[in-house]
């Protein structure tokens, strides 16, 4: 059974092919850039079960340079991180000069995944909420490019992928007893998600939300968004302007998935 992460093309795929190469061309432009200024880089990519996380990392990382490219996607806690300060666990994965790093999920899944399956106490949430901001604050005074990205979908296009991703053989890695309570708990994650963008989007690191319900588009529009925001050698001004119907900063009254 073929894969069908791609089959929303609706017959533009040569366009999206070329577009793609074009903007992981200027990635690594950036990335050249990046290495000579011995930046460290940190793009968060959160989003509901569904939302194609993977894929769009996949694409933003996958003609990147291995060495200097880092991907994280945190685990269910040790019984030692349980223990420390909540932060602490990710600090270790932070980048080093030169690093470009991606967490698939991050410190978020607290105000998350944590607040609405009861993993966490609202104790533990309202801890963290007070907490994120201070201590995104501080990595970006440290020097750190920090990035916050939400990747968002309609509760029927969830239902659509969730059911498909049951049927594939190539995806039975992604399926978990989460996924069955992604749409029963829908409005739950829906209120947990927008208190997590009213209390932690700042100016140093705003929240930016990408529509996901054509996966293809999105992914293009993820990319120039990212690339828009940096400025880096022979930049290419005419590829990198996002949609932003597609992908906007979060504000009050933003056009979110219900």
């Amino acid at each position: 059974m073929p894969d069908n992460d791609d089959d929303d093309d609706n017959g533009r795929d040569g366009h999206y092919k070329r577009e793609l190469l074009a903007l992981q061309i200027e990635l690594v432009k950036l990335q050249r850039h990046l290495l000579k200024t011995n930046a460290r880089v940190l793009i968060i990519v959160e989003g509901r079960d569904g939302a194609g996380k993977d894929g769009a990392i996949k694409r933003l990382t996958e003609h990147m340079s291995p060495r200097d490219t880092r991907v994280h996607a945190p685990n269910k806690p040790s019984d030692r991180e349980e223990s420390q300060w909540y932060f602490q666990r990710f600090v270790r994965f932070l980048p080093g000069a030169d690093e470009f790093v991606v967490f698939n999920r991050s410190w978020y899944n607290r105000a998350g995944v944590e607040r609405v399956m009861g993993f966490a106490s609202e104790d533990q949430v309202e801890s963290f909420t007070e907490n994120v901001v201070r201590f995104e604050k501080m990595l970006v005074r440290d020097g750190i490019e920090l990035r916050k990205y939400y990747l968002d979908i309609s509760k029927k296009e969830q239902k659509k992928r969730l059911a498909a991703r049951q049927k594939s053989p190539l995806k039975s890695w992604k399926v978990s007893p989460i996924d069955a309570c992604a749409t029963k708990m829908w409005d739950e994650y829906s209120r947990a998600r927008d208190e997590m963008f009213r209390r932690t989007s700042h100016a140093a690191a705003p929240w930016h939300v990408v529509h996901t319900d054509t996966k293809k588009i999105a992914r293009l529009e993820f990319l120039r968004d990212l690339l828009a925001g940096f400025s880096y050698p022979h930049k290419n001004k005419k590829l990198i302007h996002p949609n932003r119907t597609v992908v906007f900063p979060w504000r009050e009254g933003a056009p979110i998935a219900e």
